[in-house]
C-alpha cells in the first residue's frame, strides 16, 4: 500500500470511530438543549455562527491557496519553503484576526436593531456572540499551522484530538443544561473547550514537525518572494464569497424572511443530514489532499483513472444519502423530537435535489483544487448572483422554499455544466464530452434506483411511524433493497466502478 493511499485509510478509519462517538452525543444532545434552553437560543446560537461566517470571509480563502502550495513542498520534503509558506500564512492571520474583531463590533453595535423581536435579552446575545468570536479568532492568531497537517494527510491527528475534547465538551454541556437550564454556562463551556482544543492541537503539532520554525515577522518580506500565492489567494476568495452564501447561510436568511424559531427546525433537518454526509465524508474526506499529491505528480493517465473512480464513489454516496433522507427523515424527527417539528414535505424534496448535486460534485471540485483552478473568478460571481437574485426573489414570498430554490438554480447553472468543462478543458486537458458521456451513466443509475426502491419499498407493510423499532426495520429493509438495485447497476455501468473495487479489495 503506498504512502498516499496508507495515509487516506488511517484518516478514513479515524473518522469513523469519532463520527459514531459523535453521532449518538449530536442526537441526545439536540433534544436535552431544545428541551431545555429552548428553540430560541438553538436558533440563536446557528445565527450567530452565520454571522461570524461572513466576517470570516475576510480569511480571503488564504487557507485554501496556502493548502495547494504546500503540495509540492511536502512532496520533496522542503523544510525551508514549508516554513517560509506558514510563516506568511501567520503574518497574513495576525491582520486578518484583527480585521474581524473589528468588524465583528462594529456588527454588534447593531444588535438591539437585529434582534428587535427575539424574546432573548441582549445580554445573552452579546455573551455568546463575543464568545463564538473568540473561539473563532483562536485560529487566525494561534491554530493557523493546523493546515500543515491537512496537506501533509495528517487529518487523524486533528480529529484525535480535537474531537475528543468536543465530545467532552458536549457531553459537559448535556450534563450542565439539564441540571441548570442555564445559557451563561453553556456558552462558557463552548467558549473554554476551544481554548482546550487549541492548546492540545498545537502541543501535538510541535511534536510532529519538531524541525517547524514560524516566524510571523518575516511575513511581510514573504510577501515579495510568494506573489503567486496572493495571486491565487485574490481567486479563490470570489469562490469562498460564493460558497458561503450558497452552503451556509441558510439559517440567516430563514432568520430575515421566516423567524428565529425556524432556524431551529431547520437545524433540525441539517443536524441529520449533516451527520448522514459526515458518514461518508469520515471515508473520503481525506481525498483532497490525497489528490493534490496525485496531481502533483504529472501522471495524467492515472490522474483520469482516480478521477472516475473518486467520481462513481460520490454518486453513489449523494444517492444513497438522497434515499434514505427521502424515506427515513421525517419519521425519524417524529421519533426524535415530535411530530410537530416536521416541516413542509417540499422542503425535504428541494433539500434532497439540492443535497445531491452538492455532493456528487466532489470529484470535480477536488481536482479543480489540486490543480489550482481558481481563475474562472466569474463564474463564482454568477453563481452568486443567480443565488442571492432567487434567494430574496422566492423567499420573500415562499421562505424556507424560496431559499433552497436560489441553492439549486445556482448549482445546476454553474456546478453541473461550467465546473466539469473547466477542469477538463483546463486541468486534464481533454474535451469534455469524455465527462458527459461517464457521468450521464451515473445520474442514469442514480435515478432509477432512487425511484424504483422507493416504490418497492411503499409496498412494505411496516409503518415506520409507529415506533423507533418499525423504523428501524423499515430503513433496514429499504436499504438492502436500494444498495442491491444501485449497487448492481454501478458495478454493470458506471465507469471507474470496477477500478473502486479492485482498490477496496487490495486495501
Amino acid at each position: 500500500m503506498s504512502g498516499r493511499v496508507h495515509k487516506s485509510v488511517l484518516n478514513a478509519e479515524v473518522n469513523l470511530i469519532f463520527y459514531f462517538l459523535s453521532l449518538f452525543f449530536a442526537f441526545f444532545s439536540r433534544k436535552i438543549f431544545l428541551d431545555n434552553l429552548g428553540a430560541e437560543f438553538i436558533g440563536l446560537t446557528g445565527t450567530l455562527t452565520n454571522i461570524l461566517g461572513y466576517l470570516n470571509l475576510t480569511e480571503l480563502g488564504i487557507s485554501a491557496s496556502v493548502g495547494y502550495f504546500l503540495f509540492k513542498p511536502l512532496q520533496s520534503n522542503n523544510r525551508q519553503k514549508i516554513q517560509e509558506i506558514l510563516s506568511l500564512l501567520g503574518y497574513l492571520y495576525n491582520w486578518i484576526g484583527a480585521i474581524i474583531f473589528a468588524g465583528a463590533f462594529v456588527i454588534s453595535l447593531f444588535f438591539p436593531l437585529i434582534f428587535t423581536h427575539a424574546n432573548l435579552g441582549l445580554g445573552i446575545i452579546y455573551f455568546a456572540f463575543y464568545s463564538f468570536l473568540g473561539s473563532s479568532l483562536i485560529g487566525y492568531f494561534i491554530n493557523y499551522r493546523q493546515i500543515l497537517l491537512s496537506a501533509d494527510q495528517k487529518n487523524y491527528l486533528v480529529a484525535i484530538y480535537y474531537q475528543s475534547a468536543n465530545l467532552v465538551k458536549i457531553a459537559l454541556q448535556i450534563y450542565l443544561a439539564y441540571h441548570y437550564k442555564n445559557l451563561y454556562i453553556w456558552v462558557v463551556v463552548e467558549f473554554l473547550f476551544g481554548i482546550i482544543a487549541c492548546i492540545i492541537l498545537n502541543w501535538k503539532i510541535n511534536k510532529e514537525y519538531p524541525w517547524l520554525k514560524v516566524n510571523k515577522k518575516d511575513g511581510k518580506a514573504l510577501l515579495k518572494k510568494y506573489p503567486e500565492i496572493i495571486t491565487k489567494t485574490k481567486q479563490v476568495f470570489i469562490h469562498k464569497i460564493k460558497d458561503f452564501v450558497l452552503v451556509r447561510s441558510d439559517e440567516l436568511f430563514i432568520f430575515l424572511f421566516v423567524s428565529l424559531k425556524m432556524v431551529a427546525y431547520y437545524g433540525n433537518y441539517m443536524i441529520i443530514i449533516s451527520k448522514l454526509i459526515s458518514l461518508f465524508s469520515a471515508v473520503t474526506g481525506s481525498v483532497g489532499a490525497s489528490v493534490g499529491n496525485l496531481v502533483a505528480e504529472g501522471d495524467k493517465k492515472r490522474m483520469l483513472n482516480v478521477f472516475w473512480e473518486f467520481t462513481t464513489i460520490q454518486h453513489t454516496i449523494a444517492a444513497i444519502i438522497s434515499f434514505s433522507l427521502y424515506n427515513f427523515l421525517e419519521p425519524f424527527v417524529t421519533h426524535w423530537l415530535g411530530s410537530e417539528y416536521i416541516m413542509d414535505h417540499k422542503i425535504l424534496i428541494l433539500l434532497i435535489i439540492f443535497i445531491y448535486i452538492a455532493n456528487s460534485r466532489n470529484a470535480v471540485d477536488s481536482f479543480n483544487y489540486a490543480h489550482g483552478l481558481y481563475a474562472d473568478v466569474w463564474s463564482a460571481w454568477a453563481e452568486l448572483i443567480i443565488n442571492v437574485s432567487i434567494t430574496i426573489i422566492c423567499g420573500l414570498k415562499w421562505g424556507i422554499i424560496g431559499i433552497l430554490l436560489g441553492k439549486i438554480g445556482s448549482l445546476l447553472s454553474i456546478v453541473v455544466l461550467w465546473k466539469p468543462y473547466y477542469l477538463f478543458t483546463s486541468g486534464f486537458k481533454e474535451s469534455v464530452s469524455i465527462y458527459w458521456k461517464g457521468v450521464l451513466r451515473n445520474y442514469t443509475i442514480s435515478f432509477f434506483a432512487f425511484f424504483s426502491a422507493t416504490y418497492i419499498l411503499k409496498q412494505i407493510p411496516i409503518n415506520p411511524y409507529h415506533t423507533i423499532w418499525s423504523w428501524i426495520g423499515y430503513a433496514a429493509i429499504g436499504m438492502v433493497i436500494f444498495l442491491t438495485i444501485d449497487l448492481t447497476l454501478t458495478l454493470l455501468f458506471a465507469k471507474g466502478a470496477k477500478d473502486s473495487l479492485n482498490r477496496i479489495k487490495r486495501i
